[in-house]
């Protein structure tokens, strides 16, 4: 446990990639398989189920500390880490330092959940006063699950990938999937393959939003354009008679979309098909309308889906890659092949619920953008720029594919609530509650915690602690004084918020000093804006 603690700390002080890719190398190259096999799960997502609940943790770290309850929020609202403020506040270990390895104590853990509350505190306590500080606190991290700090999954097979002499992107594929770190030996785990699991899905290429303009990046026909949908990134894949699916989160989702297992009926075996999962309505075999992002959240999350939500919510796939094709991964071929193969799989398909998603055509670059405007009416948000040569890599890639999307929405509005941030801002009021005027009365619409510099977090914050009106519990009401802009990617209607709106990825655009609070938008200009786009 002390090495992986040394590794988390050293990862979370370093802000340099290499590094921390040398940090990686060096516990690779001493841990114990067992631990290897754990900290690849923990860094690319997969956490064991919390067994011990937050509040517990709180409890029973003011009893070993005889703090009030009220200090130690104030002491966790400081430092915006719970791991790290139990972790600081714990007494020093009065019992002698015993060393264990990460394995031993997330087997406890697991064990623990069926424990009563007394076993629980007990052993966690127990450990507590057997850790140092940063053990302490990679040991709650555990707990509690959530270890950002600061890797990418690429960093991680990188560093696996130099360390065992095989290429990153194998590294990528063979750590991708349903696997089960309790159960899966290090060298296993190095030498899967999709033969031995047939759900196994391969790493997803993303793009990065382009920022160069159209004439630096190359001729408009050495380019292919589709419209950048707004769905969730999926892998469709029909192996052995099976039908899997699985978001870009390496989730396994196949049981949320019913409506996908009908493709096993039409779809060859041995493919595999990157696309978006959408909500979309057919107008003809080959043609398709995209509805709204929120009437796939609602299909989000639900462990059941009912006949209403099959109707109301019709759910489809739109194909833009193939990645595998008669069982043979074909990622290391040109695009425009693998779209060749693409196309003559899925129109030959009656379903019209799997579509493949159309190119642009465009003769120059000027034409493109005049296209690109078009986006928000298709129900897109913007335009993919795929290399026709260029293969399917793995991670976040730039050169060959670039998303462009369109500009966002944007309003402006008052701050009225603001509460503490997290990790290097938990002492600054940085996350914030903004409203629109409705009448004479204002009201709240959507938190927004990006888009400031540091120095203007800083004159916000001071502003909040100088203008505070009224404290409820971390959050304080402020004077609405302080006018920004809020961009946003799109706006459906909810009963879930008093605006009866929900705007998706909000964020600040820019701080409107040049406006008064009477000067911001209203409620009927929010929902202008919904008639507008919600299709």
């Amino acid at each position: 446990m002390k090495s992986f603690a040394a590794l988390v700390i050293a990862l979370g002080a370093s802000t340099k990639t290499n590094d921390k890719l040398q940090a990686l190398i060096n516990y690779f190259g001493v841990a114990d398989d067992a631990d290897k096999v754990w900290v690849i799960a923990l860094f690319s997502g997969r956490r064991p189920k919390r067994s011990v609940s937050t509040s517990l943790l709180q409890q029973w770290c003011t009893e070993l500390t005889q703090m009030p309850g009220w200090l130690f929020q104030e002491c966790y609202h400081t430092v915006g880490d719970l791991a790290e403020t139990i972790a600081l506040l714990l007494p020093p270990p009065q019992e002698q330092l015993i060393e264990y390895s990460l394995t031993f104590y997330i087997d406890q853990l697991k064990k623990m959940d069926k424990e009563d509350e007394e076993k629980k505190k007990a052993f966690i306590t127990s450990c507590w006063m057997q850790m140092d500080t940063s053990e302490r606190f990679v040991f709650n991290k555990l707990i509690t699950g959530g270890f950002r700090i600061g890797i990418s999954q690429n960093m991680m097979v990188n560093a696996l990938a130099k360390m065992v002499q095989l290429d990153a992107a194998v590294i990528a594929h063979r750590i991708s999937g349903n696997w089960d770190p309790s159960t899966t030996s290090f060298t296993a785990l190095l030498n899967a393959s999709s033969a031995s699991d047939h759900s196994k899905p391969y790493p997803f290429y993303l793009a990065y939003a382009l920022e160069d303009t159209l004439h630096e990046i190359g001729h408009p026909n050495e380019w292919q354009a589709e419209w950048k949908w707004d769905g969730i990134r999926g892998q469709l894949i029909h192996r052995n008679n099976e039908l899997f699916v699985w978001s870009r989160g390496e989730e396994l989702v196949t049981e949320k979309f019913p409506e996908y297992y009908s493709f096993k009926e039409y779809l060859p075996s041995g493919i595999v098909l990157d696309g978006e999962i959408i909500c979309m309505k057919s107008t003809t075999e080959h043609s398709f309308q995209p509805l709204p992002f929120s009437l796939l959240q609602t299909r989000i999350g639900r462990k059941n889906i009912s006949k209403k939500q099959l109707t109301e919510a019709p759910v489809a796939f739109i194909a833009y890659d193939l990645l595998e094709f008669e069982g043979q991964d074909i990622r290391h071929k040109p695009l425009v092949v693998r779209r060749s193969l693409l196309e003559n799989i899925i129109n030959k398909i009656p379903a019209s619920c799997l579509q493949v998603s159309p190119i642009i055509y465009f003769s120059d670059w000027n034409e493109l953008a005049a296209l690109r405007l078009q986006a928000r009416d298709n129900g897109s948000e913007g335009v993919m720029l795929k290399r026709k040569k260029s293969v399917y890599q793995a991670g976040r890639r730039s050169g060959d594919w670039w998303k462009w999307k369109i500009d966002p929405l944007t309003i402006d509005a008052v701050l009225v609530y603001a509460q503490k941030g997290h990790g290097r801002r938990s002492n600054l009021y940085t996350d914030y509650t903004f409203a629109v005027k409705d009448g004479d009365k204002l009201v709240t619409f959507t938190k927004a915690y990006s888009g400031l510099s540091d120095k203007e977090f800083t004159d916000v914050d001071a502003f909040v602690k100088k203008n505070s009106l009224e404290k409820f519990g971390p959050v304080r009401t402020v004077h609405p004084e302080l006018v920004f802009e809020i961009a946003f990617e799109g706006i459906a209607a909810s009963n879930r918020h008093k605006s009866g709106v929900a705007l998706r990825f909000p964020r600040i655009s820019r701080w409107r000093k040049d406006k008064k609070p009477d000067e911001i938008n209203t409620l009927e200009d929010l929902k202008r804006l919904l008639h507008l786009y919600q299709h």
